[in-house]
């Protein structure tokens, strides 16, 4: 059968992506064949696209995906044909209409998640819960700093530690991202181009700081996300939306009051099928609950993944973005 899949030839601009119509094989051993519904688009496919994050050429994008399993290789038993599914892993590859995928990363969809929100929130979602159950646990009463508060990760996140009984002070481009992130649960939105948010959140933390700052943007933020720390904070880094942090003396960190950086990656934390389960299903529990909501506030057809790639990188998206095959 055939797939059509978006692929990139060159590093470059989102002008590089281009779709073809290619062969697909049957599912090997271990393998399952998936059609796709809905195609998730992050930030980090950006990053493969322009180079950040080697991938070699000619190469597929996009990490996150949910559809229907139609076939399955020998030796397979997580899934079944006909099985609802979804999947945030790599090798990149996920913006087809159709892919033979790890059945062992497969992870099946209750009925309360429908395909869309599980295609924008796997990824961003099962990010939100390593950040703050296991790279930092938050506790109820806690004040946190989470930068690009109306993005796709951080409207779930903002949700997310509310629910957990966390404030959060969140950085925004614009009053009307402000509104959107508060709107998600983030009580105190800071909009960046016009506020200094490192003398606000000195101001709302009585000049203690925050015991943790989650941060996504990178270079833009970095040294004043140092700055909004408490003494013995930690600043997990965790994205390169603004290009990556200039290089780093860590005779800072005991200069700013012997703080801890760490720079995470999901892949880390959902090694095993085990700990993906685990993690997919924290998220299926706060979305099938209410406690988080998704909103898929940006759909292109698949052949237009161009487009989103612009619209992303512009700032021009709020909440999530798909790609619909």
């Amino acid at each position: 059968m055939k797939s059509t899949v978006i692929q990139l030839h060159a590093h470059g601009g989102p002008e590089v992506l281009q779709a073809r119509e290619l062969a697909l094989a049957p599912p090997a051993s271990g393998q399952a064949r998936v059609r796709h519904t809905a195609i998730g688009v992050n930030f980090i496919d950006t990053y493969h696209r322009t180079g950040l994050y080697p991938v070699e050429l000619p190469s597929g994008l996009g990490m996150e995906a949910a559809g229907v399993v139609e076939e399955v290789g020998p030796d397979v038993d997580e899934v079944v044909v006909g099985q609802r599914v979804a999947y945030a892993a790599g090798p990149p590859g996920a913006y087809a209409t159709h892919r033979n995928v790890r059945a062992a990363v497969l992870v099946p969809l209750p009925d309360g998640v429908s395909d869309e929100v599980a295609a924008a929130a796997l990824l961003k979602g099962m990010t939100v819960e390593f950040l703050v159950r296991r790279t930092f646990p938050v506790e109820p009463g806690m004040t946190v700093l989470w930068h690009a508060a109306a993005g796709g990760v951080g409207l779930i996140a903002c949700q997310w530690l509310a629910h957990l009984g966390v404030t959060v002070i969140g950085t925004v481009g614009s009053d009307d991202k402000a509104e959107l992130a508060r709107a998600h649960g983030c009580t105190h939105p800071i909009v960046y181009t016009r506020d200094a948010f490192e003398a606000r959140v000195l101001e709302l933390t009585g000049g203690q700081g925050v015991p943790v700052a989650y941060d996504s943007v990178g270079r833009a933020t970095f040294d004043g996300s140092l700055r909004c720390l408490r003494r013995r904070g930690m600043l997990v880094g965790f994205g390169n939306a603004s290009g990556k942090p200039d290089p780093f003396d860590i005779g800072r960190l005991a200069q700013h009051g012997s703080l801890f950086l760490t720079r995470p990656m999901l892949f880390d934390y959902v090694a095993t099928r085990e700990e993906l389960l685990a993690s997919a299903g924290a998220l299926f529990s706060v979305l099938e609950s209410g406690a988080v909501k998704v909103e898929v506030r940006q759909r292109w057809p698949l052949v237009e993944a161009e487009a989103a790639h612009r619209a992303l990188e512009d700032r021009r998206t709020q909440g999530s973005t798909v790609l619909i095959p």
